[in-house]
């Protein structure tokens, strides 16, 4: 049995697509270089920035960088905030945690971002942990994921009874990268179709009662 839950944010807690897409627009403007169509836009929800820029946008690590300090730049004090929380997943926290689970955020968004999200949209008080990238640093999940269970005191004993649930294949990847279950979510279509099945997703749940289903029988 599932004990110990591990959020993704973007895509999974909270609907963040104005923001990301409203900075990466921002960056791309500031270097000169030509916004992608709305499709390529919505991929950069889920993966580390610096990599995004260069796999949609073909930029060099430097330039990926300098995109990266500039999609900050606006979304630092503006863009975070451009966010909306995913319907019905602020009160599915609040009942797993009255059940006994322990809730833990594993995000790859830089952890000074992710804790003002959290206590925006009123996630905070039901995670016992918010990780997310350090300062300087973009970890890809299966980093963010390790952390979170090192800060939450676990061992590889506690594998079987940890699930990671995200939004993209990313998350997928991590969490079996680290040994453990991933439920994917399909709240706003970011992954492409067949993503999360196709990456290994022990399920895939299109809302939060049926999420709420899957931790509750496995």
């Amino acid at each position: 049995m599932y004990k110990y839950i591990l959020f993704d944010l973007d895509g999974t807690l909270t609907d963040s697509k104005e923001g990301i897409v409203n900075c990466v627009r921002y960056a791309l403007e500031k270097m000169g270089r030509p916004i992608p169509d709305g499709e390529t836009l919505l991929r950069f929800i889920g993966p580390p920035l610096a990599d995004s820029f260069q796999d949609f946008c073909g930029m060099s690590r430097e330039d990926a960088v300098q995109a990266v300090e500039l999609y900050r730049e606006r979304y630092t004090p503006i863009g975070k905030f451009e966010n909306a929380p995913a319907p019905g997943m602020a009160a599915l926290c609040a009942r797993l945690k009255e059940k006994g689970y322990v809730l833990a955020l594993a995000s790859s968004k830089p952890e000074s971002m992710c804790i003002p999200i959290c206590e925006k949209f009123g996630f905070a008080p039901y995670l016992t942990v918010m990780a997310g990238s350090p300062p300087g640093d973009d970890w890809k999940k299966e980093d963010v994921i390790r952390d979170a269970c090192r800060r939450l005191g676990l061992t590889d004993a506690d594998k079987p009874s940890i699930l990671m649930v995200g939004d993209r294949k990313f998350d997928v990847l991590g969490a079996r990268a680290c040994g453990i279950d991933c439920a994917g979510v399909e709240f706003f279509g970011y992954a492409l179709p067949g993503e999360l099945a196709g990456a290994g997703a022990a399920a895939v749940a299109q809302t939060a009662e049926e999420l709420e289903q899957f931790i509750l029988t496995h």
